[in-house]
């Protein structure tokens, strides 16, 4: 019998991670806080004291985090981009960026720990830097990050905190909590 014509009812495994994957992109994109309430002009002042100046770096840090990453890693694009190799090497790792950070849909799993967000960030950006400093391009990495960690600190001590609201009670605690045990999350294994 020939199906000429019948529109098939289930997708191919690869048509499914693409939409996935779209979907994921979509969804990060959408917990990025907006760039206009990012540089909003009415919320710049200065902070009162020292731990006025710590506490808005902290609370700008975990509300803008996306928006962060997204800056830092521009100026570090921007910094290597008279270093073939070593653009490949960070375009690289931005893949791994993707799949092991923003289009996770579970906690990896290690051993029976589940790493949450900020743990898995920070050992992405330190293979990322470590992958770099071996193509030799050591003044650019340190001038691309050193520049964008600059950005952050003063857009995170002069941008008051006063207007920011966390949309739920996850994610205001998300930035806390590093490793949680395996019981509590459904994790994605990497090991056994």
């Amino acid at each position: 019998m020939t199906t000429y014509g019948t529109i098939p009812t289930e997708l191919p495994p690869s048509s499914n991670f693409i939409f996935r994957a779209r979907e994921q992109i979509r969804s990060v994109l959408g917990s990025q806080r907006q760039w206009k309430e990012m540089i909003k002009i009415q919320a710049i002042s200065l902070p009162s004291n020292l731990n006025d100046s710590i506490q808005r770096i902290l609370t700008n840090a975990a509300f803008f985090r996306m928006n962060y990453v997204i800056v830092i890693l521009f100026l570090l694009f921007f910094t290597l981009l008279w270093h073939p190799v070593s653009l490949i090497v960070l375009i690289i790792m931005m893949v791994a960026w993707l799949f092991l950070y923003f289009l996770r849909d579970n906690p990896v799993s290690i051993e029976g720990f589940v790493i949450d967000d900020g743990m898995m960030m920070m050992g992405l950006l330190l293979v990322t830097i470590a992958m770099l400093f071996l193509t030799d391009v050591t003044d650019n990495i340190i001038i691309g990050l050193s520049l964008g960690l600059a950005v952050v600190m003063v857009h995170g001590v002069f941008r008051s905190t006063d207007d920011l609201f966390f949309g739920d009670e996850e994610e205001a605690n998300r930035s806390s909590v590093l490793v949680h045990r395996a019981e509590e999350a459904a994790p994605l294994r990497l090991c056994h």
